[in-house]
């Protein structure tokens, strides 16, 4: 079964509702009112009127009934929200999004990598990298970049995924010393790829297993959490090379339906570099 929510025209709504919860009254402007309010963050009648916008309009947007809301009511929703440029994107993307039309039946993923692209983790070698898919599939990589991982080979290779790894592998919290900016950043990459590939099954499936499974993920999921990460850093106590820290850069990959290739690294002559080449002994 799919993730529904995000399957209809709601992201829209849900997204705005999570963002105004965040946002005071002092915030944006409004004099402090007397007594207890039961709204948390703004009402929709304030955010409506600060953006220049009927209440009606409004309310409408967020329950998914009003579609293709101009760029200038976008911007003006999102100077009064106070959102991030990150966040102003995925409110223009959420916008535009085409929703399913009936019979609408979204293509599977394309686990394939052409030659090209499977290559390219050799060549990187002995530099940890890897192909993910659009839901965050393993679906190449070199030696180190599998040892990564560790415990990751135990799954057959359909099931190996970074996202369902770091929630759901009892390893995992253990190798990831920031784990939580690592979840984040999972999560947050989930959240946009349901924007772009809207209703298609393997993200959804993703989604839906480790919402069942994973309460931090749950958690995460429903705080609507926006962030474009292209690269950044991890903190490896890896169990068999010992604690280094890698950043990483994420490569979209041509004509490949969302795949991305990631090349880790660290600065030659470091420990954290020793430590990143033990992986390809």
């Amino acid at each position: 079964m799919g993730h529904a929510p995000e399957g209809t025209t709601t992201g829209l709504g849900d997204f705005l509702r999570s963002r105004r919860s965040r946002v005071t009254p002092q915030q944006a402007g409004l004099p402090s009112s007397a007594g207890r309010r039961r709204t948390v963050g703004l009402r929709r009648e304030e955010v409506a009127i600060l953006a220049g916008v009927s209440i009606e309009y409004y309310r409408r947007l967020e329950q998914g009934k009003q579609q293709r809301p101009s760029p200038a009511v976008l911007e003006a929703i999102a100077r009064v929200l106070g959102l991030t440029e990150d966040e102003r994107r995925h409110l223009t993307a959420l916008s535009r999004r085409r929703t399913a039309a009936p019979g609408d039946r979204p293509g599977e993923a394309h686990r394939a990598v052409r030659d090209d692209v499977r290559r390219m983790p050799g060549i990187a070698h002995p530099y940890p990298a890897c192909v993910l898919s659009r839901s965050s599939d393993l679906l190449v990589a070199n030696r180190p970049g599998l040892r990564l991982f560790p415990g990751i080979e135990d799954w057959p290779e359909p099931e190996r995924n970074t996202a369902r790894y770091a929630f759901l592998h009892p390893t995992a919290r253990e190798l990831y010393a920031n784990w939580d900016d690592v979840a984040h950043g999972l999560v947050a990459h989930l959240r946009a790829a349901v924007v772009v590939h809207p209703g298609a099954p393997d993200i959804a499936g993703v989604i839906d297993e480790l919402t069942a499974q994973s309460p931090e993920f749950a958690a995460l999921w429903q705080r609507y959490d926006v962030h474009t990460r292209t690269n950044g850093r991890k903190v490896h106590r890896h169990p068999e090379v010992g604690l280094m820290t890698l950043t990483y850069e994420a490569f979209d990959v041509a004509r490949s339906d969302g795949q991305r290739l990631i090349v880790y690294q660290a600065p030659p002559g470091t420990p954290d570099h020793e430590a990143m080449l033990r992986l390809s002994a």
